[in-house]
């Protein structure tokens, strides 16, 4: 190890070698660093310098890393790259962000997450009275939607707030953090920080993104039908009769599964927050949880009777789920592929594996601002108020390099997200696919 420390000039060859647990190094713009140490450290996790170890990485260093990052890299040198290149995509989506850097958009986040707060307030004092002062069904399930729009909004802000301060000051923004996504939505901030990341570091890879490991009750490819094996939660998908069986109807399941996909949310929050993995701020996320399943039930308390309160959640539910449709609408129908990420083509991966989802100014607090999907995941940083304005510059770079910029109106990205999913659910009807056998799965699909 000293050794190498001590070479001047490294190859690409040779920097392919350190990319295990132990042996992390990295190139960022020609230099080239050992982060080992660091790892452990790094505030976006391990599992990104796990993933990308053992090439160049300048690319998702720009995008994920605020100007004063840089400074810390010295630390860490080792030595030059000999063999580095820069592919002509990459300068223009440099230069961009450069430019966006000198117009200071990575600071100027508007005023749109302090109206979205006083609104969200606004809509709890509401949903609370509703419930509490009347007797009315209707305004019990009017106030149930409401509620569903709440965790929207307060997952919206719970997002952004994970990718750069919505507040004044890092620890402003880590309160907000907790209280968006634990005290609000139930959700903890540590397992979306968890998954999101490793979502855009590899987005739309089949064993990567967790955002595409839904089996046994999705699956957006035949591809997965190979049981192929997560490198992100460590263990085997497993494609077996009864996946294939719910897969087989996946585009009928779909919006069923969306309405209540918040349980499994809630499932995954408290399996990370008690299990033995690093989580920063541990108890203090806990403690946000218990304040949401305390005001939660507190709320259902107050309705008159069990159907009413069955009635209440469910609807609750529903209404948020449009978050997690909106959500796949983004990459469902995008292309996929198997393999970790490469930063070496990142600007492309992130194009062909979101879409845009078109619609007017006014409808954007229902989208967060996420149906620029594609500008988001290129410049994560960004706040959501300029995405709109970015986008006919990206559009431009995308057609510049004969890349896909896909945007579709809101209808015809369910139309495509059912239609991979059909797709994906007639071959996985294919009775000769080989998966072990299940009398209930071949009396019901037995033909003749």
């Amino acid at each position: 190890m000293e050794e190498a420390k001590l070479k001047t000039f490294i190859t690409s060859d040779e920097l392919a070698n350190h990319k295990k647990a132990g042996d992390l190094w990295i190139s960022i713009q020609g230099k080239v660093y050992d982060v080992t140490n660091w790892a452990e450290r790094h505030p976006g996790g391990e599992l990104p310098l796990l993933n990308l170890a053992g090439q160049d990485v300048t690319d998702t260093f720009i995008a994920f890393h605020p100007k004063s990052a840089w400074q810390h890299l010295d630390q860490f040198f080792v030595g030059y790259l000999q063999d580095y290149s820069i592919s002509e995509v990459s300068k223009d989506y440099r230069r961009l962000s450069n430019e966006f850097t000198r117009l200071g958009l990575f600071e100027k986040k508007g005023h749109g997450i302090f109206f979205s707060l006083c609104c969200m307030i606004s809509l709890f004092i509401l949903i609370f009275t509703g419930v509490v002062m009347s007797n009315n069904s209707w305004i019990h399930v009017f106030c149930a939607a409401l509620l569903g729009v709440l965790w929207m909004q307060s997952g919206f802000i719970g997002h952004d707030s994970g990718h750069y301060n919505v507040m004044l000051s890092p620890g402003l923004n880590k309160i907000s953090q907790i209280l968006a996504g634990n005290c609000v939505t139930g959700i903890s901030i540590g397992w979306w920080k968890w998954t999101h990341t490793a979502h855009h570091i590899a987005v739309n890879s089949l064993d990567h993104d967790p955002d595409l490991q839904h089996v046994p009750f999705l699956a957006v490819s035949s591809e997965i039908f190979d049981s192929l094996t997560s490198c992100f939660y460590g263990r085997k998908m497993n494609f077996d009769a009864a996946a294939r069986f719910l897969v087989s109807y996946q585009h009928w399941t779909f919006y069923p599964v969306m309405a209540f996909a918040r349980i499994n949310l809630f499932a995954q929050s408290f399996m990370l927050l008690l299990s033995k993995r690093h989580v920063p701020n541990r108890k203090m996320e806990l403690l946000g949880m218990m304040v949401f399943w305390g005001w939660f039930s507190l709320l259902i308390s107050y309705l008159p009777n069990f159907g009413e309160r069955v009635v209440f959640v469910a609807v609750s539910f529903a209404v948020s789920g449009m978050q997690h449709v909106q959500f796949c609408l983004n990459h469902f129908s995008a292309d996929v592929y198997i393999g970790g990420p490469r930063a070496n083509d990142w600007f492309e991966k992130q194009t062909k594996g979101s879409i845009d989802i078109a619609c007017s100014r006014w409808m954007d607090w229902f989208h967060g601002g996420l149906q620029f999907q594609v500008e988001h995941h290129l410049f994560p940083r960004l706040p959501r108020c300029h995405l709109r304005k970015i986008s006919p510059l990206v559009k431009g770079l995308c057609e510049k390099h004969g890349l896909p910029y896909t945007s579709v109106s809101f209808f015809d990205a369910n139309r495509k997200t059912i239609a991979t999913l059909r797709a994906a659910a007639l071959q996985a009807r294919d009775l000769g696919l080989p998966v072990p056998k299940n009398l209930v799965w071949e009396a019901v699909n037995t033909h003749g």
